[in-house]
């Protein structure tokens, strides 16, 4: 069954309004509401979250073969835009100064939107419940925690047993409109902060201070070697230096220098042994020109890893809908990061990359020239509602009829 003309103009007017007014971080009272409004009318619970401008709806399968153990599976969307200025070139520009929907989250509400309003109009074939997950806080604000820590998982009742989720991807453009791949599919990610202290002085007499910049160049290529000595090159480490600061004149030899790293890697092990070696490096560095290093790791999400029975539902259904021509395994996986990987630490689950490049090509995403295609909507609308249906049928079949889902503890 595809999406009909009709509600693929209702799709792109949506998501073209979304793009106009984009939010950033948590708090997205905008874009809540108006998807608010688009929910309105259908036949959904719905809990608005309490650390942030979440929106959870559970939507009720009524099959007439579903049992008293029926499951629950989730649909994700994140919500929230980058801290990017857009070019004012098409008639649904950005209109908020400085802030763009450069990654394609409003495409990925309005599949979501979509796929609530398409599910609706069939609840007849859910063999359980479907909640739906419009998350706000992906680009850096740990909003996927903060639904988990409030009971998105548990919305429906029982444990969600299934989560999928797409991500749309621009200027990247591939054989296949739809590309997954099994096990770990995107990066995980950690912000690596130095503070180097040494003592400031003259920049004429360097014996007599301790020059932190020398000590701050010497660290970012330790670092380097770190990641190419220290760890497996089957199971690679990349680290960036996105920001050097010290001084405030050519003359003087500066207090203190400050580094900025991003962190990535493919395996839980290599996260672990980075937030062990990147420190001790950078300490030790310090300690052999007799300075200090203050250092601060942190986490900020984990690898995406899609387990292989949703792997392969997706692929079995996009053959059986698109055509086998329509999808592809991806060979290698994106050193991006996404905290949709917060939910598959919880839950088996799978996320679909989605190729948005026009016909015309276009910059990555994240640019302030990044275009996604419109044509794109309905697929991805339908994408989410067959593997909604599907998942349930099969779990459903999975769980004797007199047996209980297994629930968890909720902090809804």
């Amino acid at each position: 069954m595809a999406i009909d003309v009709t509600e693929h103009d209702y799709l792109i007017r949506l998501r073209r309004a979304l793009h106009a007014v984009p939010e950033i971080g948590l708090e997205l009272p905008r874009t809540q509401q108006r998807l608010l409004a688009e929910l309105s009318s259908l036949p959904l619970e719905i809990t608005l979250g309490q650390k942030c401008t979440s929106i959870t709806a559970v939507l009720r399968g009524t099959h007439p073969e579903r049992n008293g153990a029926s499951p629950a599976i989730l649909l994700r969307s994140d919500m929230d835009g980058l801290p990017v200025s857009e070019p004012a070139n098409c008639d649904f520009s950005s209109q908020v100064v400085g802030i763009m929907h450069a990654c394609g989250h409003d495409l990925h509400m309005a599949m979501l939107v979509g796929a609530a309003r398409e599910l609706s109009a069939r609840s007849d074939e859910l063999r359980g419940d479907v909640v739906f997950m419009f998350q706000p806080g992906e680009e850096g604000w740990g909003g996927a925690r903060i639904m988990i820590s409030e009971g998105v998982l548990e919305a429906a009742g029982p444990r969600v047993l299934s989560a999928f989720a797409v991500h749309v991807f621009t200027g990247d453009k591939r054989r296949s409109r739809f590309g997954i791949r099994p096990g770990t599919a995107m990066a995980y990610a950690a912000g690596l902060t130095v503070d180097i202290t040494g003592r400031g002085g003259h920049g004429s007499a360097p014996h007599l201070a301790s020059d932190p910049v020398p000590t701050a160049a010497e660290t970012i290529l330790a670092l380097q070697s770190a990641t190419t000595r220290r760890f497996n090159a089957l199971d690679p480490v990349v680290v960036t230096i996105g920001k050097v600061s010290a001084g405030t004149a050519r003359n003087i030899i500066p207090e203190s220098a400050h580094l900025q790293a991003t962190v990535r890697g493919f395996s839980h092990e290599s996260h672990e042994m980075a937030a062990k070696v990147l420190p001790s490096v950078a300490r030790g560095v310090a300690l052999a020109h007799n300075q200090q290093a203050e250092v601060e790791f942190t986490p900020e999400f984990p690898p995406l890893v899609n387990t292989a029975e949703d792997t392969e539902a997706v692929i079995s259904m996009v053959s059986r809908i698109f055509g086998a021509d329509h999808i592809e395994t991806v060979e290698t996986p994106k050193t991006a990061s996404e905290d949709f990987a917060e939910v598959l630490e919880e839950v088996p689950g799978v996320l679909v990359f989605i190729d948005a490049t026009p016909p015309e090509g276009s910059n990555y995403n994240h640019s302030p020239h990044a275009v996604f295609d419109d044509a794109i909507l309905a697929d991805g609308a339908l994408l989410h509602t067959e593997f909604a249906i599907q998942r349930l049928t099969e779990l459903s079949a999975a769980v004797p009829e007199n047996a209980s889902v297994t629930t968890g503890d909720s902090c809804a």
